[in-house]
């Protein structure tokens, strides 16, 4: 073998070594997002703040007894989450695995530009706004390599 094709083999398995790694930390992780929620990212993200880098259950019960409007979708949306992490994590239970809400930010969706009337024959601009939510879940119980 000479030696370029002696390189390309050694790298070729360290590719597919770093792939098997990456795969298996995405499988401890589940991202969902929510596109086009219509709520204003302000309200949104007051609470998403509430939850952010809590624990599953308690974030759960958090957004249960909130009564802001965007905890009902901001609810949903971890259930989401917890469900897509079981089906990546099968025979895996939530509460051995300690899951988190790792990252969860609120970004600006599109803006529906609306007319209202106005006094003395004007128009005002409303703004309809929404957002897009990213719940990003992640296991705190580091596997030890053999």
């Amino acid at each position: 073998m000479c030696n370029t094709e002696y390189q390309n083999y050694i790298m070729g398995a360290r590719k597919r070594e770093m792939a098997e790694r990456i795969k298996e930390e995405k499988k401890k992780t589940a991202i969902v997002k929510l596109n086009d929620c219509p709520t204003s990212p302000r309200k949104m993200r007051l609470v998403a703040d509430l939850i952010r880098g809590v624990e599953v259950n308690r974030a759960m019960d958090i957004l249960k007894y909130s009564k802001k409007e965007a905890s009902n979708r901001l609810e949903k949306l971890v259930k989401s989450a917890i469900n897509s992490w079981e089906a990546k994590n099968e025979g895996k239970n939530i509460d051995d695995e300690d899951l988190y809400i790792k990252e969860i930010f609120v970004n600006e969706g599109r803006t529906l530009k609306r007319i209202r009337t106005a006094p003395q024959g004007r128009a005002a601009r409303i703004r309809k706004r929404s957002n897009h939510v990213t719940v990003i879940l992640d296991s705190k119980i580091e596997k030890t390599e053999e």
